[in-house]
């Protein structure tokens, strides 16, 4: 039998078939978000290796395809969420170039399959990751710190979407507990005046201190980008709660007869 949410869709001939739209269906528990970046029709060579760079902070549940794709996001979102539905992706990325709109890049997330929330970014300035010592690469995998500073990110609706897109993009596996020598990477987004934004990457060294917590020295491992927000397209504000809704069985129950203290400590009545 096929749930509700699967209407429009060809039912299953097979038991593997079923599995993999299962797997599409609502979790109570998601994992790491899937990611597809896809080279526009015009996109220039440095749109494609920013794209590439991209790729490779979050390798594990990110996918690259450099064939041109004839896409526009935001003239017709269509074939964006149809190409996302194929492979599972709940996070695109379009590179383009045009005289107009010069070494352009869109960030956009999807919720149902159908658009949530998706922004045109101007690349500005970049440095591959290439361009940076060998010294300086993380491990496959590594689950980055993200610092975003700026008033922007606080005071503004548009910049707050943007900050919330940059998390869902670079916040990797979704773990319990991350052990110290596993922080290896810190992803840092500064706003700007003027609709600029600053993405820098740094490798974490953790040092002797003589102490319990470690010296930590950072080392700038790539990609370097400076990018200029130039349109958005948000997501309403019913469209952005039923997106982060959680479901009532992970929602934390009032335990009866218990309280904490001003220290956090948990008292019995």
């Amino acid at each position: 039998m096929v749930t509700s949410s699967l209407r429009g869709v060809r039912a299953p001939k097979t038991r593997r078939g079923k599995r993999i739209l299962e797997k599409r269906e609502p979790q109570k528990q998601e994992g790491s978000k899937q990611a597809v970046f896809l080279r526009g029709s015009t996109a220039s060579g440095k749109v494609t290796q920013v794209l590439k760079d991209l790729v490779a902070i979050r390798k594990s549940c990110s996918s690259f395809f450099g064939r041109k794709n004839d896409v526009r996001p935001f003239e017709d979102i269509a074939p964006v969420e149809q190409f996302a539905r194929q492979h599972g992706a709940a996070i695109f990325g379009v590179g383009s170039h045009s005289k107009k709109r010069p070494h352009n890049v869109v960030l956009g997330r999807l919720f149902n399959e159908h658009l949530l929330d998706m922004f045109e970014l101007g690349v500005d300035f970049f440095l591959p990751i290439s361009m940076f010592p060998s010294t300086s690469k993380v491990a496959e995998g590594t689950k980055p710190l993200v610092v975003f500073n700026g008033e922007p990110f606080v005071a503004d609706r548009e910049w707050q979407q943007l900050r919330n897109l940059f998390l869902d993009v670079f916040r990797g596996e979704t773990v319990e507990s991350v052990r110290l020598q596993g922080l290896e990477m810190l992803i840092q987004v500064t706003a700007l005046p003027e609709g600029r934004l600053l993405f820098r990457c740094f490798r974490l060294h953790l040092k002797k201190s003589g102490t319990r917590i470690p010296r930590v020295e950072l080392e700038e491992c790539g990609p370097r980008i400076d990018f200029s927000l130039r349109r958005s397209k948000l997501a309403s504000e019913d469209l952005m709660k039923a997106a982060c809704r959680q479901p009532k069985e992970l929602k934390a129950r009032r335990k009866k007869n218990v309280a904490k203290d001003a220290l956090g400590s948990t008292l019995g009545r």
